[in-house]
């Protein structure tokens, strides 16, 4: 007998939707699970074109009995992307408990085998003298409930670390992360066996739901190893794992068929795998944001090409609107960016927490354009409902209050008490806003607070050039003029201010003669000498002269030794813009050395603020030294 999983119902943002799907069998049998897949598959069609509730509805309607494989770990994956971007307690521990069930249930459909030879052979993957010939064992069906057997164990351990907020946690998890992984690659090495035994290369036997599934396992996991530092690989690659960041994008690119020549895709929708849409969207976070810290492998023309083929398909896809505007923003396209988040804003209002995601992204946008009454306005929208970081949200406020001539104080008041933690760590950034919090209220003034801000968040590199020499660097020079009227001595702070606006002068200056590789200037864009009123090369000799200033006056700084290490980072990249590798190595050798290098005689001052962010943005820049623009 046959039911259908879901009828006709309005969608949740208005209007008459067709939400049917294909029927599923009842009673449920696990050796027929695979038969489920179009039905998930339009599960999530329904989730991409925004139609979130709609899906949710979808799958629990299809599985009442929650008994059904691909149903598990579908509404089990719709449940972990609402809780890390909701970032809500209930909802966390809601997709914990689904994504456990997923493992129970994927773990009755398994292969019966030897609890201990397995386990050691994923524990300790060369004793798995028998890995591909195991999985050529197994039924279809059993290969898929390996599969998601490590789908869900990956799900659940990366939410059990968000929630638990302690290194004991991280511990307990990394092991199921290593297991996980294991199941991962050896799945891959199982799906490379058998395509080279093909003799076209490609095994058709091997149906395109199971590779698109073990491609997005086996790429992730290889990418996020490429991303740690290289002493935590070595530690890695011990256990027999590596992290090859390109291999990894290939891996996930194969999910759909993108290559480097070609704008379309060589695997249409109406072929792909269940998983596909999933690699391309990590190949879109890889391209356009975790290239805000590496550069090796980032390629922000093959994020464009997914996302407008995607766009295409899902136009009220709030996630391919993300996209679109995070691509317009790294392009130096704010007001463009903007429009594509509000536009996900509008199109569906089932989720709010997705509304927060443009809230942020709008925030930076209105940054890079100094706008900052609009900035203002997003601020408060996620200060008074979002939860991933009140700290961030009270103090971009404050800030921007500042900024405006308004009152910071009790904002400011709040910060410090705002902080948290994640796996017994606190957020470096809130670290850093807290500390500059107390420094308001102890001296009730902050220099530039706005356009510092605006650098962590990268909305100067992605500032229209006119914007950065018209509005950031006038704020710049109005500040260094201030100062020249200050006593050095006597005024509190005063060369913490100084180097800051020193710095932030360097910066701008760099943007000025450099912009990022990736800006698409506007046909009738003014050139440098039309806008700065100097060429290209001195707009780049400002920028040195500044970043020098700051480390001549960097042994007096009190409490931002920060800016010291970063402007030796800006200054790296500015001479590697100039071609000028050999120089540019010394300066991110610097920041990697551990030297206290904003020390006079008085010696060492501790660590500093974003430490670790950009050691991992210096020793990423030291890689990419001679392959990419930085």
């Amino acid at each position: 007998m046959f039911v259908s999983p879901l009828l006709d119902r309005p969608a949740g943002n208005g209007g008459a939707v067709d939400v049917t799907g294909p029927a599923v069998k009842v009673p449920y049998n696990a050796d027929e699970a695979l038969d489920d897949i179009p039905a998930i598959a339009r599960a999530l069609d329904l989730f991409l074109a925004s139609q979130m509730v709609e899906s949710e509805d979808y799958c629990s309607s299809g599985d009442p009995n929650r008994e059904r494989m691909y149903f598990c770990i579908g509404y089990g994956l719709i449940q972990c992307i609402k809780a890390v971007m909701s970032y809500d307690d209930d909802d966390i521990v809601a997709a914990i408990g689904h994504a456990r069930h997923a493992t129970t249930v994927a773990s009755k459909h398994r292969k019966v085998s030897s609890f201990t030879s397995k386990l050691a052979g994923y524990v300790v993957p060369s004793l798995h003298t028998t890995g591909i010939s195991l999985i050529q064992s197994m039924t279809p069906v059993e290969r898929h409930a390996e599969l998601i057997y490590a789908e869900s164990i990956f799900e659940k351990s990366m939410l059990a670390v968000i929630y638990s907020g302690d290194w004991l946690a991280f511990a307990k998890e990394a092991i199921n992360m290593r297991t996980s992984l294991s199941i991962y690659r050896l799945l891959y090495k199982y799906i490379k066996s058998v395509d080279d035994a093909s003799p076209n290369g490609y095994d058709d036997a091997i149906d395109e739901h199971f590779r698109t599934g073990v491609y997005l396992g086996a790429g992730v996991g290889m990418l996020v190893l490429s991303l740690l530092p290289s002493r935590v690989i070595a530690i890695v690659e011990i256990f027999g794992y590596h992290g090859d960041r390109h291999e990894a994008l290939a891996i996930l690119a194969k999910a759909g068929g993108w290559t480097r020549d070609s704008d379309e895709p060589t695997i249409p929708a109406s072929k792909e795998g269940l998983r596909r849409p999933f690699c391309d969207m990590t190949l879109v976070v890889f391209h356009l944001i975790l290239s805000s810290f590496t550069f090796e492998g980032v390629d922000v023309r093959m994020a464009d090409k997914i996302i407008r083929w995607h766009a295409k398909r899902y136009p009220n896809g709030v996630f391919f609107l993300f996209g679109s505007g995070r691509l317009a923003l790294v392009q130096s396209r704010p007001e463009e960016a903007l429009k594509y988040y509000a536009r996900a804003i509008e199109v569906q209002s089932q989720y709010r927490t997705l509304h927060h995601i443009s809230f942020w992204e709008m925030a930076i946008a209105n940054l890079a354009l100094w706008d900052i009454k609009a900035s203002l306005g997003c601020w408060t929208e996620l200060e008074r409902e979002a939860t991933w970081s009140k700290a961030i949200y009270a103090y971009g406020m404050a800030v921007c209050l500042l900024e405006t001539g308004g009152d910071a104080r009790r904002l400011m008041e709040k910060v410090p008490d705002l902080r948290q933690k994640i796996a017994g760590k606190s957020i470096p950034l809130e670290k850093l806003v807290a500390r500059k919090a107390r420094k308001f209220l102890s001296q009730d003034y902050l220099a530039l607070p706005a356009l510092e801000m605006a650098y962590q968040f990268l909305a100067i590199a992605h500032a229209p050039r006119e914007v950065v020499v018209t509005k950031m660097l006038v704020e710049v020079k109005a500040c260094l003029q201030s100062l020249r009227s200050k006593d050095k001595k006597r005024t509190p702070g005063y060369w913490d201010d100084f180097c800051l606006a020193k710095f932030l002068e360097g910066v701008c200056m760099r943007y000025v003669a450099y912009p990022d590789p990736d800006v698409i200037l506007p046909p009738n864009a003014p050139s440098v000498d039309d806008l700065a009123g100097m060429s290209q090369d001195e707009a780049a000799i400002t920028s040195i002269s500044a970043f020098e200033a700051v480390f001549e006056a960097g042994p007096n700084i009190e409490l931002d030794h920060h800016i010291v290490y970063y402007a030796h980072y800006e200054l790296g990249r500015l001479l590697a813009c100039q071609g000028k590798d050999d120089e540019a190595r010394k300066q991110f050798n610097l920041v990697l050395s551990g030297k206290h290098l904003e020390v006079g005689p008085s010696g060492k001052k501790g660590k500093y603020s974003m430490e670790n962010a950009l050691h991992m943005r210096a020793h990423a820049a030291q890689e990419a030294l001679g392959k990419r623009a930085l």
